[in-house]
């Protein structure tokens, strides 16, 4: 047990293969803190998600300096990081240039865990040429995340045009009846392209562990 209420998951790596990740957007700066404090006391490495900006900067000096923070994808890396392997395999790809910040989450988790991915921005449906002018690329995936918000159309095009595991990862980008990501969702969850596993919303995360799973098999 950790001061702050705070009780790690130690046996997690050994039942699941993962560490315990830390989601900092419920979670105060002082207990942001006393976890990296409690990891470099221990040499623990650790993955930090959902760590936006304003908390990243309330650290304390050692606390910032100890991660490797991007602020985009609001991830912070904590420790030693692992050289990524060159056969991965693993493509993660958006359909717009607003889906980055939930890309950049499942890239970074990958990379936490030494997978190398191709990371493809801006590749949606409206213009589609841009999809197609990578498509020998991707049928040479293993996975491919595909993020996209909106009405979430890019998911099942990619999933009926290459052999690897496709994974829809919609996000909360959208107007209107997009509805926070709804829209999107609905459409992974009812798309026709056979074997199109789906995450929950924004959930990069999610995603990059869900490939790590795939790849293990």
């Amino acid at each position: 047990m950790i001061e702050h209420g705070i009780q790690l998951d130690h046996l997690r790596e050994e039942r699941l293969g993962f560490d315990e990740a830390v989601y900092a957007e419920g979670k105060s700066v002082e207990q942001i803190a006393a976890l990296i404090v409690h990891g470099v006391e221990s040499r623990a490495r650790r993955l930090f998600t959902r760590l936006d900006r304003e908390k990243y900067q309330a650290l304390g000096a050692p606390e910032r300096a100890a991660l490797d923070y991007d602020p985009v994808s609001r991830t912070g890396i904590l420790g030693e990081q692992r050289a990524p392997s060159t056969d991965s395999r693993i493509a993660v790809i958006t359909g717009g240039s607003s889906d980055v910040a939930v890309s950049g989450e499942a890239k970074r988790t990958l990379e936490y865990y030494g997978k190398s991915c191709a990371h493809i921005p801006d590749v949606g449906v409206a213009g589609i040429w841009r999809l197609l002018a990578r498509m020998e690329e991707l049928r040479r995936m293993r996975v491919v995340i595909v993020v996209a918000g909106m009405e979430g159309a890019l998911p099942s095009v990619v999933a009926g045009l290459v052999p690897g595991v496709v994974i829809a990862l919609p996000t909360s980008v959208g107007y209107g009846v997009a509805e926070g990501g709804r829209a999107a969702l609905t459409s992974a969850l009812a798309s026709c392209a056979p074997g199109l596993v789906t995450v929950n919303i924004d959930n990069g995360y999610g995603a990059a562990c869900a490939a790590l799973r795939m790849l293990r098999l």
